[in-house]
């Protein structure tokens, strides 16, 4: 998917909400536990009710891959099942030296036709570029995560004063286009945002820890939406988790759709492509 057309998507939908697909064979509904098929159906239920209000879908490739070659089975049919007008991720944080990341992004760009992949940035340039290789394929590099852990090392500060994820998203913008490159953000680091917009001021972000982390999604897109939106934001235990009933489809769009209508009150009324 091109960056217009997934700018075309959020303009017509009136959201820019991302719903992850962090599946947990533990938190599904009692009454899917004995359905043969019991993840993809849940999955499929939740797409199905959620479509309407979203323009991405997140699956989170450790829910999956925990499960062996039957996970892997059932992601590459969960992401046959989004439709096509609609951005597919898999969150599943690659990176390697070059000719293994070329195999990482072969498996999800090619085998499995996901829009986008998730990767982490640490062993350099020549780690990510076999993925920014792809025509109308979005690498998604972390820049700063939601998690506590990331005062680990992302927020040290180096000698020069700025913060590490400063210098990754610093370097890495020169790595890839806006058309093809996008950073994870994490929403509890809203503090942060202003200052991350300036060094990546034309970068799409993905933006998770809204809802069961906490963030705030008026606050982020306040500090740095843009005229084209800039954002995704992420979702998946808020949404998908919305009920543990045989109402838990129904439960997650009436989530969805409260996301998607604070989202129409933050998105500007056109898009600078639009306009243009």
């Amino acid at each position: 998917m091109t960056r217009a057309e997934l700018v075309r998507h959020i303009f017509q939908r009136r959201s820019y909400l991302c719903v992850g697909l962090d599946t947990d064979p533990a938190k599904i509904p009692a009454h899917l536990r004995s359905h043969p098929d019991a993840i993809f159906e849940f999955n499929r239920q939740i797409i199905d009710a959620t479509l309407p209000y979203c323009v991405s879908y997140k699956i989170n490739t450790a829910f999956y891959e925990a499960l062996g070659v039957k996970g892997w089975e059932i992601m590459a049919r969960t992401a046959d099942y989004i439709p096509g007008s609609h951005f597919k991720i898999a969150d599943a944080k690659r990176g390697d030296i070059g000719n293994t990341s070329a195999q990482y992004a072969r498996a999800f760009f090619e085998s499995m036709n996901f829009d986008a992949v998730t990767v982490a940035p640490y062993m350099g340039a020549d780690s990510i570029r076999p993925f920014l290789e792809f025509t109308n394929k979005w690498t998604i590099l972390l820049g700063l995560t939601s998690n506590a852990g990331a005062a680990d090392f992302e927020m040290l500060k180096l000698a020069g004063g700025d913060h590490v994820y400063e210098q990754v998203i610093r370097k890495a913008s020169g790595w890839g286009s806006p058309e093809q490159l996008m950073f994870v953000i994490g929403a509890t680091k809203a503090e942060e945002f202003s200052n991350i917009r300036k060094l990546a001021p034309d970068h799409f972000y993905l933006v998770p820890g809204v809802g069961a982390q906490g963030g705030d999604l008026a606050e982020i897109s306040n500090r740095c939406m843009t005229s084209d939106c800039g954002l995704l934001v992420n979702a998946s235990r808020a949404v998908i988790y919305a009920s543990g009933g045989e109402d838990f489809a129904g439960q997650a769009a009436s989530v969805a759709a409260g996301y998607q209508k604070d989202m129409d009150i933050y998105l500007p009324a056109n898009s600078s492509s639009q306009l243009a």
